[in-house]
């Protein structure tokens, strides 16, 4: 217990913020910003993908379908090998290790949220899409003043769970020396050399207590939305009042 306390006594600047502000941003601060900014990105793009998947034209639903199993059905790894080799080569010049990760997260999350989404628009009722295109909405236009709205408020315990996979396969932003909290630990193990199962328990100990924290608001707020939509399908309309029954003549 004396050797964790003197690593996190000498180093908690380190894991907090990497060598900012003296050099790059790093740390668990590095962290939490780039699953901040994959998850805020990627969003939209999920949208679109899963409005695609959705959508009655071919011509959409299937190059969508097909990047959508493609993405997912590869380790991450290979995502951001991809991207570390691939843009540099679109765009003519060398990228960070942290724009690297952050396109890669906003591809592979992009992918992942757009079958959470897809799933939220399935699970309401379909005679909502039918009404709003009765009352003269258009295919799309429904889809964003009607249906979106309620599918996105009850995905929001699932997009907070998939924030926290983000925040653990940030990780592996560490082979391409992107200077994340593994980053910053493996530093910690290079200076130290003799202590590497304390310098990785403390980072377990510290992704355990961030990813636990977010869960634990996750199941909060599927708790929320479930009470208030258990509350929305127990309201019952209000009785109409009876009507007089014609006199007899």
């Amino acid at each position: 217990m004396i050797d964790l306390y003197n690593i996190l006594r000498d180093n908690w600047l380190l894991l907090l913020v990497g060598q900012y502000p003296n050099g790059p941003m790093g740390g668990i601060v590095c962290t939490l910003v780039l699953s901040v900014l994959g998850i805020a990105l990627a969003f939209p793009l999920s949208v679109l993908m899963a409005l695609a998947r959705l959508s009655p034209w071919r011509i959409l639903r299937w190059p969508t379908t097909a990047l959508v199993y493609v993405v997912r059905g590869v380790p991450l790894l290979m995502v951001i090998l991809w991207v570390y080799f691939l843009v540099p080569l679109l765009i003519g010049r060398n990228v960070s290790g942290f724009t690297t990760m952050l396109c890669t997260l906003v591809i592979y999350e992009g992918a992942y949220l757009s079958e959470v989404v897809r799933a939220g628009i399935q699970a309401l009722p379909r005679g909502q899409l039918e009404a709003a295109r009765a009352l003269g909405h258009s295919y799309l236009g429904a889809m964003w003043a009607v249906i979106l709205p309620q599918a996105l408020y009850n995905m929001l315990p699932s997009l907070l769970s998939q924030f926290v996979s983000a925040v653990k396969e940030t990780t592996l932003g560490y082979v391409i020396n992107v200077q994340e909290l593994t980053f910053a630990a493996n530093q910690i193990n290079n200076q130290l050399l003799t202590k590497p199962f304390h310098v990785f328990f403390i980072l377990a100990v510290t992704y355990y207590v961030v990813c636990y924290s977010l869960t634990q608001l996750a199941k909060w707020l599927e708790r929320r939305v479930m009470r208030k939509r258990q509350g929305q399908l127990g309201t019952a309309p209000a009785a109409l009042p009876a009507t007089a029954a014609p006199a007899e003549t």
